[in-house]
């Protein structure tokens, strides 16, 4: 399947992060917001859930696009200690979760789906970043909150927030932890035949100042 077939890609996903790192693939692009239930499943393991949610949400975007499209669906899941911690509903709720993390490490999952709208072929790819947060101050916290940026964020924060800056340093995937792992991403395109023109890690890494110390290793499938 070519790109030309493919048509543009269709976006399940009203998140800004991730329309600005799928801006950087080069490819043209459209908007369909989509709502499903995100409770999880008893028992269901982060990796698991994290891939049924981005499966559930491409296939909720497919009666809103006319083929050829490919649809786009990402979801992200901050797990602590095996507790799924999901966007806070209350300023108590994202204080409890910031106090959580707080100075030790916890990890983030980000499944993205792909789905051909004309024949239903779908593809799913999950990334993991391990992520060490700071001991950040419960005034810290406060103002945090204040800003208003927890609260449409799983696990409460944003790692690119340059006031709170949660995280002091990092290895592996730095754009999945925003939601949208573009690596991970390319690997799925290319079960497709789309192969981008542009060089999407380096401007990634120049997009978020990050030197990705993992590239070479999701491109060439072994993590």
């Amino acid at each position: 399947m070519t790109q030309t077939e493919t048509g543009v890609i269709t976006l399940a996903s009203g998140s800004p992060r991730r329309r600005e790192l799928l801006s950087l693939v080069g490819l043209p692009f459209e908007l369909a917001q989509v709502d499903v239930d995100e409770t999880p499943y008893p028992g269901e393991a982060a990796a698991v859930y994290t891939a049924r949610l981005s499966q559930e949400k491409a296939r909720a975007a497919l009666h809103l696009v006319a083929a050829p499209a490919l649809i786009l669906a990402a979801d992200t899941t901050v797990v602590d200690g095996g507790t799924i911690l999901g966007k806070p509903a209350s300023t108590a709720e994202a204080r409890t979760m910031l106090q959580q993390l707080r100075g030790h490490m916890h990890q983030v999952y980000t499944a993205l789906t792909l789905i051909d709208a004309a024949t239903g072929r779908s593809v799913t790819e999950v990334a993991l970043t391990k992520v060490p947060m700071r001991r950040y101050t419960d005034d810290e916290i406060d103002a945090y909150i204040a800003s208003g940026d927890p609260f449409d964020k799983a696990g409460s924060y944003a790692i690119q927030n340059a006031s709170f800056r949660p995280v002091p340093s990092l290895r592996g995937c730095y754009a999945n932890v925003m939601g949208l792992p573009l690596c991970h991403l390319l690997r799925a395109l290319r079960a497709f035949g789309v192969v981008p023109e542009a060089d999407v890690p380096l401007l990634c890494q120049h997009r978020i100042h990050y030197d990705c110390d993992v590239t070479k290793d999701i491109l060439a499938g072994r993590a």
